[in-house]
């Protein structure tokens, strides 16, 4: 890529998207192509320790994400984006927490000079890629990229618990909209989605079935209540819990939810005219194959009525 023009970022990548969220990784990459966005990769990143590590010993987990930091800082970058959302936020308050907490600063820093690093907070901008694509390149600049509309396709975009919260500052954080706006960019039909910010549950699958299958059921519900064709993410665990688990929501509460779940990065190389395969649609479990036979070469006549599904099954009170 040409060094020359577009926005430049240090790029953490985080490990998921090596692995099970590599559809996002294939994505990103795509559009950031047409976008003129410049990511260049951190050399010798680490793992940002997900949640867990933090829940255990905080001064290795801040030490591990700062670790990250100070590379990015020392290969001359000003702002780190990070696709995930998880790892955006360990990043973000990483940075944060060095800088409120002048005796956490110094410890991390004593665990980084074994590895000849150092970081001073603040030295870098740490955001999340729909932070980039909506405030950097902006709406009318997706929008002149767009070259397939995606017209008819019914979305409830998905933005998790975690990107809004606490206060970055780039969205509401109880109720988001900067996703719902690109989406309608795109020419995609938002439908009201109220659990737009409530948690999917993370690893939960790992330590209760009871629970986390009912945080998916919920999200699941409330999207087919108002007929989305898609729920489109900026998570990796968030797109991994409700595709993947979604069999076992049908199975264990009797419903029949065949809703895929897509990266936004992905819907977004489509309206920009890429393939399916180009933005990686295929890897899912649920297909989208059914839903993207929804986008019509035309637009709507008139603005969709937003109704609720009756046949959708009533949704009892969160499980204590």
């Amino acid at each position: 890529m040409s060094t020359n023009s577009g926005h430049h970022y240090g790029y953490y990548p985080g490990c998921s998207i090596t692995k099970n969220a590599a559809a996002y990784g294939v994505s990103t990459d795509a559009i950031a192509r047409i976008l003129g966005l410049h990511l260049h990769e951190i050399s010798d990143w680490n793992c940002c320790g997900a949640s867990e590590y933090f829940s255990i010993n905080q001064l290795p987990a801040y030490a591990l994400v700062a670790r990250n930091l100070a590379l990015a800082a020392g290969e001359g970058a000003t702002e780190v984006v990070a696709p995930c959302s998880l790892c955006y936020v360990n990043l973000y308050k990483t940075d944060k927490n060095m800088r409120l907490h002048p005796d956490l600063k110094a410890k991390v820093n004593r665990a980084l000079d074994a590895g000849n690093l150092h970081y001073e907070p603040d030295t870098l901008k740490v955001r999340h890629l729909l932070d980039i694509v909506v405030n950097d390149v902006g709406y009318d600049g997706v929008a002149a990229k767009v070259t397939k509309p995606l017209y008819n396709l019914r979305v409830a975009p998905y933005y998790g618990c975690l990107i809004v919260r606490p206060d970055t500052g780039f969205d509401n954080v109880e109720y988001p909209t900067t996703m719902d706006k690109l989406m309608e960019t795109l020419g995609a039909t938002v439908v009201d989605y109220p659990l737009k910010a409530e948690c999917c549950g993370g690893h939960m699958t790992q330590i209760s079935d009871t629970v986390a299958l009912e945080l998916i059921r919920r999200l699941l519900h409330n999207a087919a209540e108002y007929q989305a064709d898609v729920i489109v993410t900026v998570c990796p665990m968030c797109q991994l819990n409700l595709d993947a688990y979604q069999a076992d929501v049908n199975k264990r509460f009797g419903t029949n939810y065949h809703i895929p779940i897509l990266y936004f990065t992905q819907v977004m190389g489509l309206a920009f005219g890429m393939t399916p395969k180009d933005v990686a649609i295929g890897k899912e479990l649920v297909s989208a194959d059914r839903a993207l036979t929804k986008i019509t070469a035309e637009p709507p006549e008139k603005p969709k009525t937003r109704k609720r599904d009756k046949k959708a099954l009533p949704m009892p009170d969160m499980i204590e």
